[in-house]
């Protein structure tokens, strides 16, 4: 039984794996006392978020080398088993490895950052954290009107970057475009009419135009895209009902409910106070009631 001990003691295999083993508690040490560090000291949130995933990037790999250098000498041995028991597990994990793949094309292609609205995979929201093999999501929308939370976090994972588009709210040009109807009544002043809705959104939102035009020359050296207006317009087109303007205009991408409320209102207030000059339109419908029917049957 001494023997035994002694010998399995001295054996190098278990002094290279008590080595590896002190040596991997020792690295994830300093990783969990860097990260410490980093929520202390650093005071930004983005930059605070960023340096912890790569302490935590590198600290993986720290180890991934570690455990190759200790037991370098029994690898070589393995080769043909670990090339079968590798395309098992490549197998059977594709999905795993797929979404790391996508974790990598999303940190090094840019689809998106921490904080970006997006939609992906058919899922609406912020982004709140990306993981090796996940992407959390705080979700837009659903049951709530408008681009609100709605409390319900969404974890998708990283490989629906390769199967369904990805779109981007706020990457390269953090502006949307939006617009609203405004039904007035025939009768009503156009020009009169033209020339309030204009000011309207000119007080309201023009001062976007500015910024998203900034944003728009940078975003155009990037990519082959024509010049694009992002000053506030006002449209006509004629229905059967009534006149619909339609206001165009750029907001910031988180705003869209709030700017459209703004609008509204102050455009409801215009109208009020207008005289006569505009009047929203409505369609009412009158309902006639089916006359009664009487029926006489006659033998005979």
């Amino acid at each position: 039984m001494e023997e035994t001990i002694k010998s399995w003691l001295f054996d190098p295999a278990v002094g290279k794996f008590i080595t590896a083993l002190i040596v991997l508690i020792a690295l994830f040490g300093i990783s969990r006392l860097a990260k410490r560090s980093v929520t202390r000291y650093v005071r930004t949130s983005d930059t605070r978020y960023k340096l912890r995933k790569f302490i935590t990037f590198l600290t993986y790999l720290a180890a991934i080398l570690i455990l190759s250098i200790v037991f370098s000498d029994r690898l070589g041995g393995l080769t043909v088993a670990l090339g079968v028991a590798g395309a098992g597990i490549a197998f059977a994990l594709q999905e795993v490895i797929s979404s790391f793949a996508g974790w990598f094309a999303i940190s090094f292609a840019h689809f998106y950052s921490p904080g970006d609205r997006v939609e992906v995979g058919g899922i609406k929201g912020d982004v709140i954290d990306i993981s090796f093999l996940r992407t959390t999501i705080m979700e837009c929308g659903e049951w709530v009107d408008g681009d609100l939370y709605n409390g319900r976090v969404v974890r998708v994972a990283n490989s629906f970057v390769f199967k369904a588009p990805v779109y981007n709210y706020s990457g390269e040009f953090p502006f949307l475009w939006d617009e609203i109807k405004v039904p007035v009544k025939y009768g009503s002043e156009e020009k009169y009419t033209r020339q309030t809705l204009q000011m309207v959104a000119d007080e309201l939102v023009g001062d976007y135009a500015a910024g998203a035009k900034a944003a728009w020359v940078k975003f155009s050296k990037q990519f082959l895209l024509e010049d694009a207006a992002v000053e506030p317009m006002v449209t006509l087109v004629a229905t059967d009902n009534w006149l619909e303007y339609t206001v165009r205009y750029v907001t910031d991408y988180k705003l869209r409910r709030r700017t459209k409320d703004l609008l509204f209102t102050r455009i409801v207030e215009e109208f009020a106070r207008s005289e006569g000059k505009a009047a929203f339109a409505s369609a009412t419908f009158h309902i006639v009631e089916t006359p009664p029917l009487d029926i006489n049957i006659r033998n005979g």
